[in-house]
């Protein structure tokens, strides 16, 4: 970090440390004039007490840190580094893989049972044919009826529900 860098990050925190010096006396002063003085001219004796607080905080934070030394700091010698060269693989190069390296491919679909979600979800010997897809679907929709029974039972429960809301109010 520069030095200049540091200087202004040590005097933005001593400003910092000040307007909240001077925030906590405007609030004290604040409250404690609220009972005898009104509005407007308390509000202008509480931003007073802030702005000198601030001031005075200001004045003798600087009076102490302008006595403090400052670390003198060695300066740190960069050494060079040199990246090892590695060989590079064009795509146009064929690499001949030695005998053990050879990259076997299973199937391992042929080790599962038939049984398997796997195996089933991509089978097509066991995929329904449009007729079975519309029996289906025409089930699915016949049993609409049924559920027209259940809607009629759960507006009863709402009612019922609503009703018992009511009495308790």
């Amino acid at each position: 970090m520069q030095a200049a860098l540091a200087t202004k990050i040590e005097d933005n925190v001593i400003r910092a440390a000040c307007a909240s010096f001077g925030a906590a006396c405007a609030i004290a002063a604040y409250v404690w004039l609220s009972a005898s003085l009104a509005q407007p001219t308390l509000g202008a004796y509480a931003g007073g007490a802030g702005a000198l607080a601030y001031l005075c905080c200001g004045r003798v934070l600087a009076a102490l840190v302008g006595n403090s030394e400052r670390m003198a700091t060695p300066p740190f010698e960069l050494r060079h580094y040199e990246a090892p060269e590695l060989e590079e693989l064009l795509l146009t190069e064929r690499v001949q893989p030695d005998a053990g390296d050879a990259l076997v491919l299973d199937d391992i679909l042929e080790q599962l049972g038939p049984d398997s979600r796997v195996v089933r979800l991509f089978d097509r010997s066991a995929m329904p044919t449009p007729a079975e897809l519309k029996s289906r679907i025409d089930d699915h929709l016949g049993r609409s009826a049924g559920d027209a029974e259940s809607s009629d039972a759960s507006q009863a429960l709402h009612q019922a529900l609503a009703e018992l809301r009511r009495s308790i109010r």
